[in-house]
């Protein structure tokens, strides 16, 4: 039988997920058993390895990294056709995936999941849009999927986000106050998003929002709380809107996001989806799009969940 792979982003987490995979491949070897590991060189690597691994007959996938990393992972095994399993050694900034399958952030506990935990079936995202070239893509998310600010905020992270941070701040921590920092800068330049959605079968809604989230798991933009409710194998998207709120209010209720407290606000609606289309309110503006953390494109987008696709190593 072929040993595990792990697939490594030595860029993810600012670079230091490369200079601290000796560390990382000793727990891991440690706590877990014996692997193969190979590095990605640039993006889009992930979805490339996972798939010809899983070809080759692997049978579980492991991505080191952060969402982005795990996301090109999951990919690849779907792309590949084969029910081969993801499993997960977090080393990026936000950790987002990872905290809906309440996988631990450090290294050794997060390997002896690897060893010990439950294999489960999990619902997927699938999403058409367009991508940055301007082409006509399909590709799947695990987490969230979204628009509005949050393109804004993560964009300032991957520019860099705060520089005062000590060199020796925990992952965790720098990833949370690196997408904090950057909402606030993002909330005081805020401007509405405008877009129409259908929900499943309904009939259009013109929206004006500061965020809308197609969430398939909990969390996104660096621990935000944003769906509290979703469920990973419910077949349904957790589909969450924030109205126009001011720069004020955005970082007034901002503490209720990390919390998930922010669903009773009258400004935020939630409801649940199969498939949601979304689309630019005029044909003249640009309206980016996140997925699981990246910025790959922009609207239209049409999103369909798919029950069950993916088989997961985790803790719950």
């Amino acid at each position: 039988m072929s040993l595990p792979l792990v697939i490594v982003n030595p860029t993810s987490a600012n670079g230091s997920t490369g200079s601290s995979w000796p560390q990382l491949a000793s727990d891991l070897s440690s706590h877990f058993g014996p692997f193969k590991n190979v590095f990605t060189k640039k993006a889009g690597d992930g979805i490339e390895l996972a798939s010809e691994a899983a070809k080759k007959g692997v049978k579980l996938i492991i991505a080191c990294g952060g969402d982005g990393t795990i996301s090109e992972v999951a990919n690849g095994i779907l792309n590949s056709g084969k029910d081969v399993e993801l499993g997960i050694l977090p080393s990026g900034t936000g950790g987002d995936f990872r905290k809906t399958l309440e996988i631990p952030s450090q290294a050794r506990a997060a390997a002896k999941v690897l060893r010990t935990g439950r294999t489960r079936r999990i619902d997927v995202g699938r999403v058409s849009f367009i991508d940055n070239n301007g082409a006509e893509v399909t590709r799947y998310f695990l987490g969230v999927a979204s628009c509005g600010m949050s393109t804004k905020v993560i964009q300032r992270v991957k520019d860099g986000g705060p520089d005062w941070l000590p060199a020796n701040t925990p992952q965790w921590l720098g990833g949370r106050i690196s997408f904090g920092a950057s909402l606030i800068q993002s909330a005081m330049r805020s401007e509405p998003t405008k877009v129409v959605i259908q929900i499943d079968d309904e009939h259009e809604r013109r929206l004006s929002v500061v965020n809308l989230c197609i969430a398939n798991a909990r969390f996104f933009g660096g621990g935000m709380k944003i769906a509290p409710d979703a469920k990973l194998a419910d077949g349904k998207f957790d589909v969450v809107s924030v109205g126009d709120l001011g720069t004020l209010q955005i970082m007034r209720n901002a503490p209720r996001l990390y919390f998930g407290s922010h669903l009773s606000m009258p400004e935020v609606s939630h409801t649940l989806a199969r498939k949601v289309t979304l689309r630019e309110a005029t044909r003249d503006s640009v309206v980016r799009l996140e997925i699981d953390g990246e910025l790959p494109g922009r609207l239209p987008a049409t999103f369909q969940l798919i029950p069950e696709a993916l088989k997961v190593r985790c803790n719950t």
